[in-house]
């Protein structure tokens, strides 16, 4: 079988007639499929169907190695008729069919393909055909999924070396823009540094004991901190002033919430939930409580605040609540999920990243009216949903993994959806996190290890090893296409989430690495550890904007 080529022939049958021939079947392809058999002297060597795939007609041999294939989207909308392709075809040129199908020849799209669950990452023989035992004579459906139009390239090298803490980092996060970046540590004080020139910006202080959690607000203009005070903190990161001082909590503070940009356009409540068994709603405008829920019998380990409005809190009761955040009655139960033996330690919305971003992407625009950013993180958010839907989950000191089905998913058999338990590690999941594409979950494990799992059913995907010591936590690229992982042996690594192998070690350190947190806007990682610096990572020309696929790219330099 001759390699496969969108427009190649024999050179042994080119002479000038097919040479004229082959000239006008390109012209014609770039206006549409043709829709005849074209025929090379006497024999028709090539024959293209309608919006079809060239395929070779000569020999039986030729025939029966093809398969008969059509496109299928995750909504399940066929793009064009069975297909018959060769077994060698690449995702490259899977990728440039399915955009000549769906008429984006002039604005190709990247795409992953995938047969029965299994993604197509070499060619459909050796993925599908060889290692799952197909027949070529049988018909697939090949699932395509559209991927981030824009690229990240891997972090490299370390651009910066911070000190100016005097204890361990325990926290690091980056503002939704990516201009600005948030740490907190053992030392007492938060401190906001500025990415551009890379230098501190404000040292705040107001907390007596460690600061073991920042976050910024959706749409950037404020960041909460807490920690084994109790205290919850609202700072204006960039007058460096405290806003507010939320006191309430008994016991020292484990997580922090914001209500999503499109639910509120002044972000102005904040989640909060404490050892001390509750979880608080506060007003940071009004300085005040507005509800609390205190209905776990035991410390509340971590609490999320869903698109929808819902508020999930987990704890070492071994349960997940479900609390209602508007409507007559604010901090109403709606729901408890059963399924952990052990403590929970930690929660994962499939829309973190949009939630967490607001009205940012990649491209750094910024919206001068409350309105107009809550617009557009509500286009983000239901844009996200309509492929995944919004989805949890859930690790546990137990070992196991929950994913828990969305309200939307249907019943089988008359009983409600059942959660999906993913087991495989064989020591505490300490870390849970979606890609923010919602395709994939990471998760990093006291047993040394990260493992890749499906969020559309919880099979295990691939495991990633190479950490000597416990994983603390593991963050996505903002193209979901690779994944930083810190632990305990003083290094991170950075995977390749294609080929399920490590990419590339990023030591430096001189002790544990506590936290990792990558930019949304892709161009810089960062880590705190326990030797007290900061590490700032990048790449140049960092991102890459996919114009026309495959060659024609443009970089943004960063």
């Amino acid at each position: 079988m001759p390699r496969f080529s969108k427009y190649s022939m024999r050179e042994d049958d080119v002479n000038e007639k097919t040479r004229a021939a082959k000239m006008g079947a390109r012209q014609s392809r770039r206006a549409g499929w043709l829709d005849e058999v074209i025929e090379f002297g006497a024999k028709p060597r090539w024959r293209c169907a309608q919006r079809a795939e060239l395929q070779p007609a000569g020999t039986q041999t030729d025939q029966a190695k093809g398969e008969k294939s059509p496109f299928v989207s995750e909504e399940g909308e066929i793009s064009g008729p069975a297909l018959s392709l060769p077994v060698d075809i690449t995702p490259e040129q899977l990728a440039l069919l399915l955009n000549s199908l769906l008429g984006t020849d002039e604005d190709p799209l990247p795409y992953t393909f995938e047969v029965a669950e299994t993604e197509i990452t070499t060619t459909l023989d050796k993925d599908i055909i060889e290692s799952n035992k197909h027949s070529t004579e049988e018909t697939f459906k090949i699932l395509y999924r559209p991927q981030a139009v824009f690229r990240v390239r891997a972090v490299t090298r370390c651009s910066s070396s911070l000190s100016g803490h005097t204890d361990a980092i325990l926290c690091v996060s980056f503002s939704p823009c990516g201009t600005m970046m948030a740490s907190g540590g053992g030392d007492t004080t938060v401190r906001i540094w500025d990415l551009n020139t890379e230098t501190p910006h404000h040292q705040l202080k107001g907390h007596r004991h460690w600061v073991q959690h920042v976050a910024w607000s959706p749409n950037g203009k404020m960041l909460a901190s807490a920690g084994m005070d109790g205290l919850v903190i609202v700072w204006d990161p960039k007058g460096g002033k405290q806003l507010a001082a939320l006191k309430g909590h008994s016991k020292w503070v484990s997580a922090l919430a914001w209500e999503p940009l499109h639910l509120n356009a002044t972000c102005r409540r904040l989640a909060s939930s404490s050892a001390d068994g509750t979880v608080r709603v506060w007003d940071v405008v009004k300085k005040q409580i507005e509800f609390s829920m205190a209905q776990h019998t035991a410390p509340v380990m971590c609490v999320k605040w869903a698109g929808d409005g819902l508020i999930y809190s987990a704890s070492r009761d071994k349960t997940i609540k479900i609390w209602a955040s508007t409507g007559d009655r604010p901090g109403k139960l709606v729901k408890v999920l059963n399924g952990h033996a052990h403590w929970i330690t930690s929660l994962a919305l499939s829309t973190d990243h949009v939630l967490r971003t607001g009205a940012f992407d990649h491209t750094g625009k910024v919206y001068a009216e409350e309105s107009e950013a809550q617009r557009r993180a509500l286009e983000r958010y239901e844009k996200a949903i309509a492929i995944n839907p919004e989805r949890l989950c859930s690790g546990s000191d137990d070992f196991t993994m929950y994913l828990w089905p969305n309200k939307n998913d249907e019943a089988v058999d008359g009983k409600k959806a059942a959660p999906k338990r993913m087991v495989g590690h064989q020591k505490t999941v300490n870390h849970v996190n979606f890609s923010p594409d919602g395709r994939y979950i990471a998760s990093a494990s006291f047993d040394k290890s990260v493992k890749i799992w499906d969020s559309r059913d919880g099979k295990f995907v691939a495991s990633l090893r190479g950490h000597v010591a416990e994983v603390y936590q593991v963050v996505w690229s903002s193209d979901s296409r690779m994944l930083l992982s810190c632990s305990k042996d003083s290094t991170i690594k950075l995977w390749d989430i294609k080929t399920r192998k490590m990419k590339m070690e990023l030591p430096g350190h001189l002790d544990e690495v506590f936290t990792v947190d990558w930019s949304p806007a892709g161009d810089k990682a960062a880590s705190g550890s326990k030797d007290k610096t900061l590490k700032i990572f990048y790449k140049k020309d960092q991102l890459i904007i996919y114009l026309a696929l495959p060659y024609t790219w443009a970089t943004t330099n960063k």
